[in-house]
């Protein structure tokens, strides 16, 4: 038979699986991701706000917002709703919130500006990294840079935390600093494989 009786073209498999469409970019995982990031402003307000309380309720919002990350992932992934906006602008919401609490901290005193240095250097320059290997394909956030985020946001809740804990706080702000200079050199690695291989890639398409 023939393409004009209804029949398939010849070579093509009438059994095949048929492409499952992206997700659109308006999905409930993105759109946690943008509240994330209009909760930045809100938690530095009541950060840089005087009081016990407003620190506890700076803590709150920074916990919320922390969650927002963990549960648009779950929903991206069960419910087939990654899109390559989310695999950008997820990892650059938690740069946001967790870069702005450690610079807030270090503005107010209370963590070290060598730790806020060496955390934002790392996400700044993997984040930029990430845009410029964009071309050649996707680095999404991987079992360790969730680790590291992880370590982050419990190290960050502890110095937001008021209380006598000094302890808790260097030890896991000494992990999270470990663990975000070790994972920056995993990504490094893998967008220099990525850009190898892209290359590799024109010059045999003779591009």
């Amino acid at each position: 038979m023939t393409a004009g009786d209804g029949s398939l073209p010849a070579g093509s498999d009438p059994i095949a699986t048929p492409a499952v469409p992206q997700a659109g970019l308006l999905n409930i995982a993105n759109v946690l991701t943008v509240v994330r990031l209009l909760l930045v402003p809100f938690f530095l307000w009541l950060l840089f706000t005087d009081g016990t309380w407003w620190r506890i309720a700076a803590l709150v919002v920074f916990g919320v917002a922390s969650f927002t990350d963990r549960v648009d992932g779950q929903l991206a992934r069960s419910r087939n709703l990654v899109t390559d906006f989310g695999k950008i602008a997820d990892p650059i919401a938690d740069k946001a919130l967790t870069g702005s609490a450690l610079v807030g901290l270090s503005l107010l005193g209370d963590l070290w500006w060598w730790v806020t240095i060496v955390i934002l250097v790392r996400e700044i320059g993997i984040t930029l990294l990430r845009f410029v290997v964009i071309r050649y394909g996707v680095i999404a956030a991987s079992r360790g840079g969730k680790l590291k985020t992880m370590l982050q946001v419990f190290a960050i809740g502890f110095y937001v935390m008021p209380g006598p804990i000094d302890l808790l706080r260097w030890v896991t702000m000494g992990a999270a600093v470990i663990v975000t200079v070790v994972t920056g050199l995993d990504y490094v690695l893998k967008a220099w494989r990525l850009w190898v291989d892209g290359r590799a890639g024109r010059t045999a398409d003779g591009r």
